[in-house]
This record gives C-alpha cells, sequence and structure tokens, in this order.
C-alpha cells in the first residue's frame, strides 16, 4: 500500500502546440496511504489520463509522481506495484479461471499453498467458485469482468489498485452488489484504491472522499456529503445532485445581492469577499432539496410560475420559473404540488453565493 503524490503535475498530448493544450492543467494531489477513493468527473475530463499516469502507461509532460514520496516517473508499469482494471475485461480466454486469477501470483512466484488461499478467497467474495475450473472463454461477460478484478484483488502486496470504469459492461442489477463488495474488500484489506467513474452513484457508493475533475483538474476533493452540501466550484454544484444545483445570476445591491427586485442579505464573510473583487460574476446556488415550495403566499416567499411536474415515485421534481429563470425544486411524494403558480423560498443557510464560479464562505476562520 502507498501514498499516491501527484506533484505539480500536468500532460499534454500534443507538445508542439503553442500554447500546449493540457489534457490535466497542473494540479497538486494526493491520494492517502489506505483510502477508498473515486475519481468523478465527465467524458473528456481527464480521469483515464491520470489513471494512466499513475500506473505508469503515460508519462507526465511535467511534474512527478511519488509513491510514499519516491519519485516513479521513469519506473516502468510492470516495476511500480500496481493492479489496474480496465472498463473492458482483460483475460486469458484460454486459461480456466482459476488459473487467470493465479496468473499474479505465480509471476511473483508465490508458492502453492498461497495461490490456493488466495484464489479460493477473492473467488467467494466475487462468486466465482462456481466457475473456477470454466475456461474464460466461456463466461458471460459480468463473469469476465469480475475475473478482471479479481486478478487486481488477488494480491495483498499491491502499492494501490486502479479502477477504470470497471462496471461498464456489468448488468445494472449486478452494479450495486459489486460496488459494495469492493467496498467490503478495501474494508478488509485496506489497499489504496482509486476508482474512476462519470457516475456519482458509484463514486458515493465506493468512496470515502470523492475527487471531482472538470477540465483537467481537481475542483473539490471531499466526502459525498461535503460535495453535495458545500459545493466549492458551480460545477461541482451542477454535477453532483439529481438534479443539479440552481443558479440565480444576481449583481450587486444596498442590501448585498440582488435578482431583479429581490434582495438576498449576505453575511459579513460574503460582504466582504464581495467588496475585495471587482467581478460582476456572481451567482446564488440552492439545492432543488432545500426550495421551500408553499401553496399560499407567505412574507419570506416569492411567487413563480408552475411550468410542469416529474413523479419519480418516491418524490417529485418541479420545475418553476423565476424572473424568467428556471428553477427545479425536490418535493417529498405527499406533499401538495400548487398548480400554475407557487411561493418558493430559500433558506439562508442553504443559499451560498459564488463569485467567478468559486464559493465564498459564510464565515471566516478568524471571525
Amino acid at each position: 500500500m502507498a501514498e499516491i503524490h501527484l506533484k505539480s503535475l500536468a500532460h499534454s498530448y500534443d507538445t508542439t502546440a503553442n500554447p500546449p493544450e493540457y489534457a490535466i492543467r497542473q494540479m497538486d494531489h494526493i491520494w492517502h496511504d489506505g483510502g477508498a477513493f473515486a475519481l468523478l468527473g465527465p467524458s473528456g475530463c481527464g480521469k483515464s489520463t491520470l489513471l494512466n499516469i499513475i500506473s505508469g502507461l503515460l508519462k507526465p509532460s511535467e511534474g512527478d509522481v511519488l509513491f510514499d514520496g519516491v519519485r516513479v516517473n521513469d519506473i516502468p508499469p510492470q516495476d511500480r506495484n500496481i493492479a489496474q482494471v480496465f472498463q473492458f475485461p482483460v483475460v486469458y480466454d484460454t486459461m480456466s479461471v482459476f488459473d487467470n486469477l493465479a496468473f499474479p501470483l505465480r509471476n511473483m512466484g508465490a508458492g502453492v499453498a498461497k495461490i490456493n488461499s488466495k484464489v479460493t478467497e477473492i473467488a467467494a467474495i466475487l462468486e466465482l467458485t462456481d466457475v473456477l475450473n470454466k475456461k474464460a472463454a466461456n463466461l458471460t461477460a459480468d463473469e469476465k469482468q469480475k475475473v478482471s478484478m479479481g486478478r487486481g484483488l488477488v494480491r495483498d502486496d499491491v502499492s494501490a489498485i486502479l479502477f477504470d470504469e470497471p462496471l461498464t459492461v456489468i448488468d445494472p442489477q449486478l452494479k450495486w452488489k459489486l460496488r459494495r463488495k469492493l467496498k467490503q474488500i478495501h474494508e478488509r484489506f485496506k489497499t489504496t484504491m482509486v476508482y474512476v467513474t462519470h457516475d456519482q452513484l458509484e463514486a458515493s457508493t465506493f468512496a470515502d472522499k470523492i475527487a471531482l475533475m472538470y477540465g483537467g483538474q481537481v475542483v473539490q476533493f471531499g466526502t459525498p456529503r461535503e460535495l453535495f452540501e458545500q459545493p466549492n466550484h458551480t460545477f461541482v454544484g451542477y454535477f453532483i445532485g439529481s438534479p443539479g444545483m440552481n443558479f440565480l445570476e444576481v449583481k450587486r445591491c444596498k442590501e448585498g445581492v440582488c435578482f431583479g427586485d429581490i434582495a438576498f442579505p449576505l453575511s459579513a464573510a460574503e460582504k466582504k469577499a464581495l467588496q475585495h473583487s471587482t467581478s460582476n460574476n456572481l451567482k446564488l446556488g440552492i439545492r432543488p432539496e432545500f426550495v421551500h415550495v408553499w401553496d399560499k403566499p407567505n412574507s419570506q416567499a416569492q411567487q413563480a410560475n408552475v411550468e410542469f411536474v416529474e413523479d419519480l415515485g418516491t418524490y417529485k421534481i418541479v420545475s418553476l420559473t423565476l424572473g424568467g429563470v428556471s428553477i427545479k425544486a425536490r418535493l417529498q411524494e405527499d406533499q401538495k404540488i400548487p398548480l400554475q403558480s407557487a411561493y418558493i423560498s430559500f433558506p439562508e443557510q442553504w443559499l451560498m453565493l459564488y463569485i467567478d464560479e468559486f464559493l465564498v464562505e459564510k464565515e471566516n476562520d478568524d471571525e
């Protein structure tokens, strides 16, 4: 197991371009020893590039990759002691499932007893015991990917295990089960694991902490709850949640910031940040879960038009317009849905100010 430190790391596939176009923009990031992490983001944001740099399949254009403080940029993949599980299963079709799982152990010279013990253990965890004697060529796509995952898990001496969207070919009904199994394996063996995905549910189910990537950079690293409740960038608010965060473009005004003729007061820290900024790129964000919807007027609420309602069984998503801007609110299944118009309010504790797309904290550390 190892701590993985990406130090001043950047990568461009075309170094002849002027200026260079970076798939990974300069970053400093640490995956702590023994943690279960997710690398989350949309297609094209640099997730797989970053994973391949860690494993040694790619050499970064700039910066260093450190394992437990040791620079490994020039160390080939086979010598980095990394296990990598790819999006599509990589198995040896002519070998049995047992021999596929045993292959990494035999390569490192493990004894017969050790091989039998570890293969049996991992096969049981992944529910492959009944097919151990089958040729891999005769397996389903689900089973092949479980074998591919098992080859990454069978060694207990690896520095880290990297998963590159490993559940893409897995039947949807089995995905949740396998994510839970991976979590259980991590809790049991405490191996450093980095799981790449574009699915926030996969990331939240598997990881203790999520690194959310956008435009070649990690824009926030934190627990699933932190990313949901305190998104420090508008992209985090947009990407995390279903649906994502509502945003209102606002302007400075005497009371704080204003959306049309609606004034929103700010905390002392937010006022201070606004005073120190000359930017007019100002937004207020609030999660649909925290928008209050009323069917009658009250002093705190603004009238909005109800556009449509999506009934999702255990809850409903109401789409409204306020001042020409679309706003979504999430309501419990038994909550009354207003017709045509509704009154909505935004609790101050969940209303967040963003300047140039970055969150302004409501309180300063020195307050």
